[in-house]
C-alpha cells in the first residue's frame, strides 16, 4: 500500500498548464493526459463520479443541487456524504487493506462520510442573521486543534466577492498538517482558487497567468511533502472554463409563457415550485427544467430549444444517452452554447426581486448564482456599506448585506458543458510515468486510477480479493 496524495485544483488546463511551473515539473517526470469531464460539468457530479467510478445515473448527483419533489423544495449545496448514491473508494481501500486511511479535505459533500479524518466549509447561522465562519471536522476534536493552529477558516474568501486566494492558503496548510501528524494513506484535497478568478475574469484575460501561478505554489509546497516519503501524487480538475458574454433567463421566459408561479410576499416575488407546471434550476451552463405535467414536455422542450443560446435540450432519451438519467434529474435538461449560461432569474421587474437576490446566500437561491462574485458597481463604498451592516448586526439588529448586483453581463467565464478543445478542457497528472491510460482519461476512470497509485494494477487488486483482506 502506497501513499497517494490527490489535488483537485479545480479549473486548470493543459492551456494554462504553462503558467504553473510546480506541475510542470511534476508532468515531466510522470504523466499527463487530457480528462473527460463528466456531463454536466460540475464539481458535485465531477467529484462522486471521481469517488464512485460511476456517472450520475448511478450516484445520483445530477448537478450542484437539484429538486425535492416531494418537499416542493430546491436543495443546493446541501454537504451529507450519504447523497452520493452508492459505493466510494475508500470502502474498497478499506477491503484491501485493514491499515488504509483517508483525510478528504473541502472535496464537496463531505459532512458524515465515513472517513478516516474531513474537513468542509460549515457557517454558523444565528437567528439574528449573522453568518458566522466556521468548519466542520471529523473527529470532532480536530477542530480546536486546527483553529489554534491555522485560526479561522477564511469562508468570506472562499466564496463570495472576496473570494481569492486566502481560502486555499488555508486548505494547503490544512492538508499540510494533517498529512505529517496523521500520515492518511490517501489524502483528498480541493483548491478552489482558480474557478473564482476564472469566472470573475475569463480564461484568457492577461491577469489569469498570475491567479494560476499562485495556486501552482500552493501545489508545490503540496507536492515537496510529499515527495520527502515517497508519496505518489495526482494532479486533476474537473472542468474547463469558458469565455461567456451573457445569460440566459430560462425562468423568466418560462413565466411569460405562464408555466413558473410566484407568490408575491410584501412586494417580493418568490418562486412557486410546487405551483408551477415547470420551472428550471440553472447551474452554470445546464438547467434541470422540472415539468410536473408529462403531457407538457414536449411544448417545453420546443420552446427551450428557441432560445437564442442554447444548444440543446436532452429528453429521457438524450438524458440516457449522457448517463443523466436519474429522478433526480429534471423532466429536460438544457445545454447552453459554450459563450452563454443560464441564470436562475425568474423576476420581471427588479423591484421585485426577493430579498436574497442581492445578498451571498447559496441555498435560498433556486439555482446557482456565480454574480455572488462581484460587489454591485452602483455602490459607492461598498465596504462601508458592509461594515455599517456588519455592527448593525453586531448591535443585535436584523440587517441584510445587500451588496451583490443584478447584472449577468458581469460574468466572464462559465463550465458545465464538456469543452470541445482538450487544451480548454479538465486535466490529469501523475508522479509516475507510464500510469495513465493512453488518451483522453475517461472521468469514470479515475476512481480506479487512484487506487492503482495505492494498491497496484487492477489485477494485483483481483488477488487481494481472492486471497482476503491485506494485513
Amino acid at each position: 500500500m502506497q501513499r497517494t496524495l490527490v489535488l483537485n485544483v479545480v479549473g486548470l488546463t493543459p492551456q494554462l498548464l504553462r503558467h504553473a511551473p510546480h506541475l510542470i515539473r511534476l508532468a515531466e517526470r510522470g504523466a499527463q493526459r487530457p480528462l473527460m469531464a463528466v456531463t454536466p460539468a460540475l464539481t458535485c457530479p465531477a467529484q462522486a463520479t471521481y469517488l464512485t467510478g460511476q456517472l450520475p445515473q448511478a450516484h445520483g448527483c445530477v448537478a450542484n443541487g437539484w429538486y425535492s419533489r416531494e418537499l416542493a423544495e430546491p436543495l443546493f449545496w446541501r454537504q451529507n456524504n450519504a447523497l452520493i448514491q452508492g459505493e466510494k473508494l475508500w470502502h474498497e481501500a478499506r477491503r484491501l487493506h485493514a491499515g488504509f486511511s483517508c483525510a478528504q479535505l473541502f472535496w464537496w459533500y463531505n459532512m458524515y462520510a465515513d472517513v478516516d479524518w474531513s474537513v468542509t466549509p460549515r457557517p454558523i447561522y444565528k437567528a439574528d442573521g449573522r453568518k458566522i465562519p466556521d468548519f466542520y471536522c471529523n473527529p470532532p476534536e480536530l477542530h480546536a486543534e486546527l483553529r489554534q493552529k491555522l485560526g479561522d477558516f477564511p469562508l468570506f474568501h472562499f466564496w463570495g466577492p472576496a473570494a481569492d486566494i486566502r481560502s486555499s492558503r488555508w486548505i494547503t496548510d490544512c492538508a499540510l498538517h494533517l498529512y505529517r501528524s496523521r500520515q492518511p494513506t490517501l489524502t483528498l484535497v480541493y483548491l478552489p482558487h482558480l474557478d473564482y478568478c476564472l469566472q470573475r475574469l475569463g480564461p484568457d484575460h492577461p491577469d489569469v497567468a498570475a491567479e494560476v501561478a499562485a495556486v501552482d505554489q500552493l501545489c508545490g509546497e503540496l507536492i515537496e511533502e510529499a515527495d520527502r516519503d515517497g508519496s505518489r501524487v495526482i494532479v486533476l480538475s474537473e472542468y474547463g472554463v469558458t469565455p461567456v458574454s451573457n445569460d440566459i433567463a430560462i425562468n423568466r421566459i418560462l413565466r411569460m409563457a405562464g408555466w413558473l408561479k410566484v407568490r408575491e410576499e410584501e412586494g417580493e416575488d418568490k418562486l412557486d415550485c410546487g405551483a408551477s407546471a415547470a420551472f428550471a434550476l440553472a447551474d452554470h451552463q445546464i438547467a434541470h427544467v422540472y415539468v410536473r405535467q408529462p403531457e407538457l414536455v414536449p411544448e417545453v422542450k420546443a420552446l427551450l430549444l428557441e432560445l437564442d443560446g442554447v444548444e440543446m435540450v436532452l429528453d429521457q432519451a438524450g438524458k440516457r444517452l449522457l448517463g443523466l438519467d436519474h429522478p433526480r434529474s429534471g423532466e429536460l435538461v438544457a445545454v447552453s452554447r459554450p459563450d452563454r449560461w443560464f441564470s436562475y432569474y425568474y423576476w420581471l421587474d427588479d423591484a421585485h426581486a426577493p430579498d436574497f437576490a442581492r445578498t451571498v446566500d447559496i441555498h435560498r437561491k433556486p439555482g446557482y448564482d456565480p454574480v455572488e462574485l462581484f460587489l454591485d458597481p452602483a455602490l459607492s463604498w461598498p465596504k462601508l456599506d458592509i461594515a455599517w451592516t456588519l455592527l448593525k448586526r453586531k448591535l443585535g439588529m436584523r440587517s441584510l448585506l445587500e451588496v451583490i448586483p443584478l447584472d449577468p453581463a458581469l460574468v466572464r467565464g462559465s463550465h458545465g458543458r464538456p469543452t470541445l478543445n482538450p487544451e480548454h478542457g479538465p486535466l490529469m497528472i501523475s508522479s509516475l510515468p507510464d500510469s495513465l491510460p493512453p488518451g483522453a482519461v475517461p472521468a469514470t476512470a479515475v476512481r480506479d486510477i487512484i487506487m492503482d497509485h495505492m494498491f497496484g494494477e487492477v489485477e494485483t487488486r483481483l488477488a487481494y480479493r481472492a486471497h482476503g483482506v491485506m494485513e
